[in-house]
């Protein structure tokens, strides 16, 4: 990828990550999940894991902190669907890349949430308060799900679409072109 283009591409899924996250939207509908897992397939080593992460603390300064050990849980929930995202970048098709998408949402989901469970004083710490814990967080799941896949369709899909036209029409998208369809 050229070095202009990349640069686009990391301005586009900054300028998403950190207008989605700031403005008003559903809970956990974001696209911060996708583009971590498009950073780890697409970015070079210098930014992969650099723009979904800080996104998040950026996002995290105006938004608000809040217990450092579910911050934690959810940094190296990113870190780890970046990681997959690397893993999928030697092999990306639907499939994998759909996989991905899913296992990400379920990890991130289950991680998260058993540690909001573990080290805040929101249930109790017995096995009851564990299911009620999941129980409640289902419709967030939801929306964290259809988030992820709707970002991530239009992320991997856009991208691949692009770069498709641009073999097919024997074309190279100038910074101007890009700038013009995005």
């Amino acid at each position: 990828m050229k070095k202009q283009h990349l640069i686009l591409l990391i301005i586009f899924l900054a300028a998403l990550g950190l207008i989605y996250r700031l403005m008003p939207h559903p809970a956990n509908f974001s696209p911060i999940g996708a583009i971590t897992l498009f950073a780890g397939v697409y970015l070079t080593r210098k930014w992969f894991l650099t723009v979904p992460l800080g996104i998040m603390l950026a996002t995290d300064l105006f938004l608000g902190f809040y217990e450092w050990q579910t911050m934690l849980a959810v940094y190296a929930c990113l870190t780890l669907t970046f990681f997959l995202g690397k893993k999928l970048s030697t092999n990306k098709n639907f499939i994998n890349i759909a996989s991905a998408g899913l296992a990400m949402s379920v990890v991130f989901f289950v991680v998260t949430n058993f540690t909001v469970w573990a080290f805040s004083s929101w249930y109790p710490h017995t096995w009851s308060g564990l299911l009620l814990n999941y129980n409640l967080a289902i419709p967030f799941f939801r929306n964290s799900l259809l988030g992820d896949v709707f970002f991530m369709a239009a992320l991997f899909g856009g991208y691949e679409f692009l770069r498709h036209l641009s073999f097919s029409n024997k074309v190279v998208f100038s910074s101007k072109a890009i700038r013009d369809i995005i």
